[in-house]
């Protein structure tokens, strides 16, 4: 079956903590960066890693503040604090479902000081025009997946072995290894160099595979299911280290933090948990006010938010140590499809020796059901661009901030689509389609 596979709209709670009556707050720093290591050295405490010299975290005081993991590289923007307009108080609540959750501790670090930036100059966002458009699945329900170039637009491989749909993909940190999970209920490894799955799929879940994600160091995958479980696999044994019984509803999302030692899942139960990698402990969970079912969600790059895209047309920013959400994107249609999306950035990208200190700003991309793919910035939730590309929904997108800068998106219509960053910053139009497949900005 396909990603986009229709979710159930139970709603089963009638308040978790975390719940939220209006965006509140804002984002710092959301820029990325790259794997970070803690105090003592260790990215990730479970799997082939060590323990190096104290004991694994029950909560987040004793992760690095979010200072220092927005500032770990100036390639990633520092966003300016930035209130929504808005605003209203938080009510949490606590669900005798969570009540075994431990409060993950606001950082106690001191902020390191800073030199004050003077008044940046505006940033044009440069728009993204298609490159080109890759066909090759026949069928609505696809048994088999497929490796592109990317550059000649040549398919490459065809990974074929699962009994059923391909629901899910997720690529390995060092690129070289693919997972797939499948409605056959098993996620099978594949060699990217030569197309050929490893011998001993994953088996455990007792229904659909619906979503997959790596672990930052490659040692660890993170499944979820129709049959309402996260679990957490070895990948050098292939065996379950541990099984998470996370939601009342199938599975949506799953995802790692940047250093490994937490992980988000979501559902159709309108729930996003944060879970402790190493002990399995629930440490938070979110819900808003509407507890529209969760499809998908993404850690920031620097950690300290996760974003989630719900079936009532919003996606969602949240401070899941404070429990809070901060930022609401709108514009695009959701009520029906699981959809995806990513973080990316736009400004002075690739432009150092030119423009040595420039300024780079941060994206949210998201595709919709009426076949639009949308941009908005982090801070302001200004709808950068929207490119109408697909025949009916777009089911996933996500990016790749290299030399060019390339968004990739796939839709209902069968195709997947490259997207490249144009050189020049263009002027916003009048809202009038782009022949040139730029889209329309608002």
């Amino acid at each position: 079956m396909e990603r986009g596979r229709r979710y159930s709209k139970r709603r089963r709670l009638n308040g978790v903590e975390g719940s939220s009556r209006s965006d509140s707050g804002s984002p710092d720093e959301l820029g990325a960066s790259p794997p970070h290591q803690d105090r003592n050295g260790s990215i990730c405490r479970y799997g082939t890693a060590e323990p190096r010299g104290r004991s694994y975290p029950n909560s987040m005081s004793d992760r690095d503040s979010p200072d220092e993991l927005g500032n770990a590289t100036p390639f990633y923007p520092e966003l300016e604090s930035e209130q929504d307009d808005h605003s209203e108080g938080n009510s949490p609540q606590r669900s005798s479902r969570s009540s075994t959750t431990t409060p993950i501790d606001t950082p106690t670090d001191t902020p390191k000081e800073t030199t004050p930036i003077p008044s940046p100059r505006k940033i044009q966002y440069a728009p993204y025009a298609q490159k080109m458009v890759l066909k090759g699945h026949r069928r609505g329900v696809a048994f088999s997946a497929r490796i592109w170039d990317t550059n000649s637009g040549k398919c490459l491989h065809v990974l074929e072995g699962h009994l059923a749909g391909i629901s899910t993909l997720a690529w390995s940190p060092d690129s070289r290894t693919i997972a797939s999970g499948s409605d056959d209920k098993s996620i099978r490894l594949w060699d990217v160099a030569t197309g050929k799955s490893y011998p001993h799929p994953l088996r455990g879940h007792h229904n659909y595979v619906s979503t997959i994600a790596f672990s930052p160091k490659g040692n660890m995958l993170v499944s979820g299911s129709y049959d309402e479980a996260v679990f957490l696999w070895d990948i050098r044994t292939g065996r379950i280290m541990r099984s998470l019984p996370a939601h009342s509803d199938p599975v949506g999302g799953v995802d790692f933090i940047r250093d490994g030692t937490l992980i988000v899942s979501c559902a159709g139960d309108g729930l996003i948990r944060i879970w402790d990698t190493m002990t399995g402990q629930c440490l938070r969970t979110l819900v808003h006010e509407d507890n529209a079912p969760v499809q998908s969600v993404r850690f920031s790059p620097n950690g300290r938010y996760v974003l989630a895209w719900t079936l009532d047309g919003c996606v969602r920013l949240w401070d899941y140590v404070e429990g809070r959400c901060v930022k609401t994107y709108q514009g695009h249609a959701n009520e029906k499809y699981g959809l995806s999306g990513a973080f990316g950035i736009y400004g002075d990208v690739g432009r150092e020796r030119e423009r040595p200190g420039g300024i780079v700003k941060a994206y949210v991309v998201s595709g919709s059901e009426d076949g639009g793919i949308l941009w908005w910035d982090v801070v302001s939730k200004e709808v950068l661009q929207r490119i109408d590309g697909h025949e009916g929904a777009v089911l996933g997108v996500d990016t790749w901030e290299g030399e060019h800068g390339l968004v990739v998106s796939c839709g209902l219509d069968k195709t997947v689509r490259i997207w490249e960053r144009t050189e020049q910053a263009a002027e916003p139009s009048d809202g009038d389609h782009q022949p040139n497949g730029t889209g329309s900005f608002e």
